[in-house]
Protein backbone atom coordinates (compact mmCIF):
# COMPACT_ATOMS: atom_id res chain seq x y z
CA UNK A 1 0.00 0.00 0.00
CA UNK A 2 1.43 3.39 -1.07
CA UNK A 3 1.29 6.10 1.58
CA UNK A 4 1.24 9.85 1.13
CA UNK A 5 4.83 10.07 2.39
CA UNK A 6 5.92 7.44 -0.16
CA UNK A 7 4.27 9.39 -2.97
CA UNK A 8 5.95 12.61 -1.82
CA UNK A 9 9.33 10.88 -1.62
CA UNK A 10 8.84 9.55 -5.15
CA UNK A 11 7.92 13.01 -6.44
CA UNK A 12 10.97 14.51 -4.73
CA UNK A 13 13.25 11.91 -6.32
CA UNK A 14 11.75 12.60 -9.75
CA UNK A 15 12.17 16.37 -9.26
CA UNK A 16 15.81 15.86 -8.26
CA UNK A 17 16.37 13.64 -11.30
CA UNK A 18 14.91 16.27 -13.63
CA UNK A 19 16.99 18.99 -11.93
CA UNK A 20 20.20 17.01 -12.49
CA UNK A 21 19.26 16.52 -16.14
CA UNK A 22 18.50 20.24 -16.64
CA UNK A 23 21.80 21.20 -15.01
CA UNK A 24 23.57 18.85 -17.39
CA UNK A 25 21.71 20.34 -20.35
CA UNK A 26 22.72 23.88 -19.36
CA UNK A 27 26.37 22.91 -18.86
CA UNK A 28 26.45 21.36 -22.32
CA UNK A 29 24.94 24.53 -23.76
CA UNK A 30 27.76 26.52 -22.18
CA UNK A 31 30.36 24.40 -24.03
CA UNK A 32 28.60 25.09 -27.34
CA UNK A 33 30.48 26.17 -30.46
CA UNK A 34 29.13 26.32 -34.02
CA UNK A 35 31.27 23.31 -34.96
CA UNK A 36 29.87 20.97 -32.30
CA UNK A 37 26.28 22.27 -32.18
CA UNK A 38 24.92 19.22 -34.02
CA UNK A 39 26.38 16.82 -31.46
CA UNK A 40 25.24 18.32 -28.16
CA UNK A 41 21.62 17.20 -28.06
CA UNK A 42 19.38 14.51 -29.43
CA UNK A 43 15.97 15.42 -30.78
CA UNK A 44 14.47 13.35 -27.96
CA UNK A 45 16.05 15.64 -25.34
CA UNK A 46 14.87 18.80 -27.09
CA UNK A 47 11.35 17.40 -27.36
CA UNK A 48 11.42 16.72 -23.62
CA UNK A 49 12.42 20.36 -23.00
CA UNK A 50 9.53 21.56 -25.16
CA UNK A 51 6.96 19.36 -23.42
CA UNK A 52 8.11 20.43 -19.97
CA UNK A 53 8.27 24.11 -20.95
CA UNK A 54 4.75 23.94 -22.37
CA UNK A 55 3.45 22.49 -19.11
CA UNK A 56 5.30 25.11 -17.05
CA UNK A 57 3.95 28.01 -19.14
CA UNK A 58 0.43 26.61 -19.11
CA UNK A 59 0.47 26.48 -15.30
CA UNK A 60 1.76 30.05 -14.99
CA UNK A 61 -0.28 33.22 -15.38
CA UNK A 62 -0.56 35.12 -18.66
CA UNK A 63 0.34 38.19 -16.58
CA UNK A 64 3.45 37.58 -14.48
CA UNK A 65 4.11 39.38 -11.19
CA UNK A 66 7.86 39.83 -10.62
CA UNK A 67 9.67 41.47 -7.74
CA UNK A 68 12.71 43.67 -8.37
CA UNK A 69 15.66 43.41 -8.72
CA UNK A 70 15.61 41.95 -12.21
CA UNK A 71 17.45 42.34 -15.52
CA UNK A 72 15.41 42.72 -18.71
CA UNK A 73 16.48 41.52 -22.17
CA UNK A 74 14.90 42.31 -25.53
CA UNK A 75 15.03 40.46 -28.85
CA UNK A 76 17.68 37.73 -29.28
CA UNK A 77 16.67 36.33 -32.70
CA UNK A 78 18.81 33.21 -32.86
CA UNK A 79 22.09 35.00 -32.04
CA UNK A 80 23.25 32.38 -29.59
CA UNK A 81 26.86 33.51 -29.18
CA UNK A 82 25.61 36.99 -28.31
CA UNK A 83 23.16 35.56 -25.77
CA UNK A 84 26.03 33.76 -24.03
CA UNK A 85 28.06 36.98 -24.07
CA UNK A 86 25.15 38.93 -22.51
CA UNK A 87 24.76 36.34 -19.74
CA UNK A 88 28.50 36.35 -19.10
CA UNK A 89 28.50 40.15 -18.88
CA UNK A 90 25.38 40.53 -16.72
CA UNK A 91 25.55 37.40 -14.57
CA UNK A 92 24.28 33.85 -14.96
CA UNK A 93 21.05 32.54 -13.43
CA UNK A 94 20.19 31.85 -10.67
CA UNK A 95 22.47 34.50 -9.13
CA UNK A 96 20.91 37.01 -11.54
CA UNK A 97 17.16 37.20 -12.15
CA UNK A 98 16.08 37.72 -15.77
CA UNK A 99 12.98 38.70 -17.71
CA UNK A 100 13.17 38.10 -21.47
CA UNK A 101 10.70 40.00 -23.66
CA UNK A 102 10.36 37.57 -26.57
CA UNK A 103 11.56 37.05 -30.16
CA UNK A 104 14.02 34.29 -29.37
CA UNK A 105 13.82 32.66 -32.82
CA UNK A 106 14.16 33.57 -36.53
CA UNK A 107 16.68 35.72 -38.40
CA UNK A 108 19.79 34.35 -36.64
CA UNK A 109 21.34 30.92 -37.34
CA UNK A 110 20.97 29.27 -33.92
CA UNK A 111 17.38 29.74 -32.81
CA UNK A 112 17.20 26.15 -31.51
CA UNK A 113 20.05 26.83 -29.08
CA UNK A 114 18.65 30.17 -27.92
CA UNK A 115 15.15 28.98 -27.11
CA UNK A 116 16.27 25.62 -25.71
CA UNK A 117 18.78 27.15 -23.29
CA UNK A 118 16.17 29.63 -22.07
CA UNK A 119 13.59 26.85 -21.70
CA UNK A 120 16.11 24.89 -19.60
CA UNK A 121 16.85 27.90 -17.37
CA UNK A 122 13.15 28.66 -16.93
CA UNK A 123 12.42 25.07 -15.95
CA UNK A 124 15.32 24.81 -13.52
CA UNK A 125 14.87 28.28 -11.97
CA UNK A 126 11.18 29.23 -12.47
CA UNK A 127 11.44 32.07 -9.93
CA UNK A 128 14.62 33.48 -11.50
CA UNK A 129 14.09 33.25 -15.27
CA UNK A 130 10.89 34.53 -16.90
CA UNK A 131 10.07 34.31 -20.60
CA UNK A 132 7.43 36.37 -22.42
CA UNK A 133 6.04 35.69 -25.85
CA UNK A 134 7.05 37.81 -28.83
CA UNK A 135 5.42 38.07 -32.24
CA UNK A 136 7.97 35.59 -33.65
CA UNK A 137 6.79 32.94 -31.18
CA UNK A 138 3.96 32.28 -33.60
CA UNK A 139 3.72 29.71 -36.39
CA UNK A 140 2.61 32.10 -39.19
CA UNK A 141 5.70 34.26 -38.52
CA UNK A 142 8.45 31.76 -37.69
CA UNK A 143 7.34 29.56 -40.59
CA UNK A 144 8.60 32.35 -42.88
CA UNK A 145 11.64 33.85 -41.18
CA UNK A 146 13.99 30.94 -40.58
CA UNK A 147 12.97 28.86 -37.57
CA UNK A 148 10.96 26.30 -39.53
CA UNK A 149 13.78 25.70 -42.01
CA UNK A 150 16.34 25.47 -39.19
CA UNK A 151 14.30 22.83 -37.35
CA UNK A 152 13.57 20.86 -40.52
CA UNK A 153 17.18 20.92 -41.71
CA UNK A 154 18.82 20.09 -38.39
CA UNK A 155 16.15 17.95 -36.72
CA UNK A 156 12.57 17.51 -37.96
CA UNK A 157 9.20 19.20 -38.35
CA UNK A 158 8.09 17.21 -35.30
CA UNK A 159 10.46 19.27 -33.14
CA UNK A 160 9.26 22.45 -34.83
CA UNK A 161 5.67 21.58 -33.90
CA UNK A 162 6.71 20.89 -30.29
CA UNK A 163 8.23 24.37 -29.99
CA UNK A 164 5.00 25.89 -31.34
CA UNK A 165 2.91 24.15 -28.69
CA UNK A 166 5.18 25.63 -26.00
CA UNK A 167 4.98 29.09 -27.61
CA UNK A 168 1.17 28.95 -27.60
CA UNK A 169 1.20 28.79 -23.79
CA UNK A 170 3.75 31.51 -22.99
CA UNK A 171 2.93 34.54 -20.79
CA UNK A 172 2.20 37.80 -22.60
CA UNK A 173 3.24 40.49 -20.12
CA UNK A 174 4.85 41.04 -16.73
CA UNK A 175 4.50 43.67 -14.01
CA UNK A 176 7.59 44.40 -11.91
CA UNK A 177 6.93 45.43 -8.31
CA UNK A 178 3.48 46.78 -9.25
CA UNK A 179 4.98 49.75 -11.15
CA UNK A 180 6.74 48.66 -14.36
CA UNK A 181 4.82 46.83 -17.09
CA UNK A 182 6.74 44.79 -19.65
CA UNK A 183 5.71 43.18 -22.92
CA UNK A 184 7.20 42.46 -26.33
CA UNK A 185 5.23 44.86 -28.50
CA UNK A 186 3.32 47.60 -26.75
CA UNK A 187 0.26 48.88 -24.93
CA UNK A 188 -3.33 48.31 -26.01
CA UNK A 189 -6.32 50.64 -26.08
CA UNK A 190 -8.49 47.59 -25.38
CA UNK A 191 -6.69 46.70 -22.15
CA UNK A 192 -8.71 48.67 -19.60
CA UNK A 193 -8.00 46.30 -16.70
CA UNK A 194 -4.91 44.10 -16.37
CA UNK A 195 -7.12 41.38 -14.92
CA UNK A 196 -8.52 40.93 -18.44
CA UNK A 197 -5.36 38.98 -19.21
CA UNK A 198 -6.19 36.39 -16.59
CA UNK A 199 -9.12 35.34 -18.79
CA UNK A 200 -6.98 34.57 -21.84
CA UNK A 201 -7.35 30.90 -22.70
CA UNK A 202 -4.25 29.01 -23.75
CA UNK A 203 -2.95 27.48 -25.91
CA UNK A 204 -3.65 30.30 -28.36
CA UNK A 205 -2.15 31.82 -31.47
CA UNK A 206 -1.63 35.55 -31.95
CA UNK A 207 -4.48 37.31 -33.80
CA UNK A 208 -4.06 40.39 -36.02
CA UNK A 209 -6.12 42.69 -33.79
CA UNK A 210 -6.97 43.04 -30.12
CA UNK A 211 -5.09 42.96 -26.83
CA UNK A 212 -2.87 39.96 -27.61
CA UNK A 213 -1.94 41.42 -31.00
CA UNK A 214 -1.01 44.76 -29.41
CA UNK A 215 1.04 43.18 -26.63
CA UNK A 216 3.14 41.34 -29.21
CA UNK A 217 3.06 43.62 -32.28
CA UNK A 218 2.33 47.27 -31.34
CA UNK A 219 4.89 50.08 -31.83
CA UNK A 220 5.32 53.59 -30.40
CA UNK A 221 5.11 56.30 -33.05
CA UNK A 222 5.37 60.08 -32.81
CA UNK A 223 3.05 60.56 -35.80
CA UNK A 224 0.05 59.84 -33.55
CA UNK A 225 -0.86 61.06 -30.08
CA UNK A 226 -3.18 58.22 -29.14
CA UNK A 227 -3.64 55.16 -31.39
CA UNK A 228 -3.44 54.55 -35.12
CA UNK A 229 -3.24 51.79 -37.71
CA UNK A 230 0.12 50.00 -38.01
CA UNK A 231 1.84 49.24 -41.30
CA UNK A 232 2.95 45.86 -39.92
CA UNK A 233 -0.44 44.32 -40.61
CA UNK A 234 -0.96 43.42 -36.94
CA UNK A 235 -1.18 45.43 -33.73
CA UNK A 236 -1.41 49.23 -33.71
CA UNK A 237 0.70 52.35 -33.42
CA UNK A 238 0.42 54.29 -30.17
CA UNK A 239 1.62 57.78 -29.32
CA UNK A 240 3.00 59.59 -26.25
CA UNK A 241 -0.43 60.66 -25.00
CA UNK A 242 -1.61 57.04 -25.16
CA UNK A 243 1.36 55.98 -23.02
CA UNK A 244 0.63 58.69 -20.45
CA UNK A 245 -3.06 57.73 -20.16
CA UNK A 246 -2.32 53.99 -20.07
CA UNK A 247 0.12 54.40 -17.16
CA UNK A 248 -2.29 56.63 -15.24
CA UNK A 249 -5.21 54.23 -15.80
CA UNK A 250 -3.27 51.26 -14.41
CA UNK A 251 -1.31 53.14 -11.72
CA UNK A 252 2.02 52.30 -13.37
CA UNK A 253 5.19 54.33 -13.90
CA UNK A 254 7.01 52.82 -16.88
CA UNK A 255 6.47 50.67 -19.98
CA UNK A 256 9.35 48.41 -21.07
CA UNK A 257 9.11 46.73 -24.47
CA UNK A 258 11.26 45.30 -27.26
CA UNK A 259 10.28 44.52 -30.89
CA UNK A 260 12.33 47.21 -32.68
CA UNK A 261 16.03 47.62 -33.45
CA UNK A 262 17.45 50.69 -31.68
CA UNK A 263 21.00 51.84 -32.35
CA UNK A 264 22.22 52.07 -28.73
CA UNK A 265 20.34 48.97 -27.56
CA UNK A 266 17.79 51.10 -25.69
CA UNK A 267 15.70 54.14 -26.55
CA UNK A 268 13.22 56.25 -24.58
CA UNK A 269 9.83 57.50 -25.76
CA UNK A 270 7.05 59.70 -24.36
CA UNK A 271 9.19 61.73 -21.94
CA UNK A 272 10.97 58.61 -20.67
CA UNK A 273 7.71 56.90 -19.75
CA UNK A 274 8.51 54.08 -22.19
CA UNK A 275 11.77 52.41 -23.14
CA UNK A 276 12.56 50.00 -25.97
CA UNK A 277 15.18 47.31 -25.29
CA UNK A 278 16.96 45.38 -28.06
CA UNK A 279 19.50 42.69 -27.16
CA UNK A 280 20.80 41.34 -30.48
CA UNK A 281 23.98 43.27 -31.42
CA UNK A 282 25.05 43.57 -35.06
CA UNK A 283 21.53 42.46 -35.94
CA UNK A 284 21.31 40.02 -38.86
CA UNK A 285 24.97 40.66 -39.61
CA UNK A 286 24.09 43.89 -41.39
CA UNK A 287 23.37 46.52 -38.71
CA UNK A 288 25.95 48.05 -36.36
CA UNK A 289 23.51 48.42 -33.46
CA UNK A 290 24.48 47.74 -29.85
CA UNK A 291 22.67 45.36 -27.49
CA UNK A 292 21.34 46.45 -24.11
CA UNK A 293 20.17 44.81 -20.91
CA UNK A 294 18.13 46.91 -18.49
CA UNK A 295 18.66 46.52 -14.75
CA UNK A 296 15.86 47.36 -12.32
CA UNK A 297 17.19 47.50 -8.75
CA UNK A 298 15.30 47.09 -5.46
CA UNK A 299 14.37 50.79 -5.45
CA UNK A 300 13.12 50.55 -9.07
CA UNK A 301 16.04 52.64 -10.30
CA UNK A 302 16.75 51.63 -13.90
CA UNK A 303 20.14 51.44 -15.61
CA UNK A 304 21.53 49.88 -18.77
CA UNK A 305 24.43 47.61 -19.67
CA UNK A 306 25.35 48.12 -23.32
CA UNK A 307 27.31 45.66 -25.44
CA UNK A 308 28.74 47.19 -28.60
CA UNK A 309 29.10 45.04 -31.72
CA UNK A 310 32.53 43.59 -32.45
CA UNK A 311 34.05 45.78 -35.19
CA UNK A 312 36.26 42.93 -36.40
CA UNK A 313 33.19 40.72 -36.65
CA UNK A 314 31.45 43.40 -38.71
CA UNK A 315 34.42 43.81 -41.07
CA UNK A 316 34.77 40.04 -41.47
CA UNK A 317 31.07 39.79 -42.28
CA UNK A 318 31.28 42.64 -44.78
CA UNK A 319 34.29 40.94 -46.40
CA UNK A 320 32.40 37.64 -46.51
CA UNK A 321 29.39 39.34 -48.11
CA UNK A 322 31.62 41.10 -50.65
CA UNK A 323 33.40 37.85 -51.54
CA UNK A 324 30.04 36.12 -51.89
CA UNK A 325 28.83 38.93 -54.14
CA UNK A 326 31.99 38.75 -56.26
CA UNK A 327 31.65 34.96 -56.53
CA UNK A 328 28.07 35.34 -57.73
CA UNK A 329 29.17 37.98 -60.24
CA UNK A 330 31.95 35.68 -61.49
CA UNK A 331 29.39 32.89 -61.94
CA UNK A 332 27.18 35.25 -63.94
CA UNK A 333 30.15 36.24 -66.13
CA UNK A 334 31.02 32.58 -66.76
CA UNK A 335 27.42 31.86 -67.72
CA UNK A 336 27.50 34.78 -70.17
CA UNK A 337 30.78 33.52 -71.66
CA UNK A 338 29.32 30.04 -72.09
CA UNK A 339 26.23 31.51 -73.76
CA UNK A 340 28.44 33.53 -76.14
CA UNK A 341 30.51 30.42 -76.97
CA UNK A 342 27.39 28.39 -77.63
CA UNK A 343 26.01 31.17 -79.80
CA UNK A 344 29.31 31.35 -81.73
CA UNK A 345 29.28 27.61 -82.34
CA UNK A 346 25.69 27.77 -83.56
CA UNK A 347 26.53 30.64 -85.89
CA UNK A 348 29.58 28.79 -87.26
CA UNK A 349 27.48 25.68 -87.82
CA UNK A 350 24.85 27.69 -89.64
CA UNK A 351 27.50 29.31 -91.82
CA UNK A 352 28.94 25.94 -92.74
Amino acid sequence: MTTTSDAKAGADRQKMKVGIWLNNVIERFKTWTPKNCQKLFSEKELLELCYRARESFWKSSVRLEIKAPVKICGDIHGQYEDLLALLELNGWPPETKYLFLGDYVDRGPFSVEVISLLFAYQLLYPDKVFLLRGNHESRPVNMQYGFFLECRKRFSTTLYDAYQMAFYCMPLCAVISDKIICMHGGISEDLVDLKQLDKVERPCDIPDIGVIADLTWADPDTSVQMYGESNRGAGRFFGPEAVKKFLAMHNLELVVRAHQVVYDGYQFFADRQLVTIFSAPFYCGTMDNAAAVMTVDEELVCSFTVMRPNLKKIKDKEKENQEKKETEQDKEKKVMVIKVLVLTVLVDLNQS
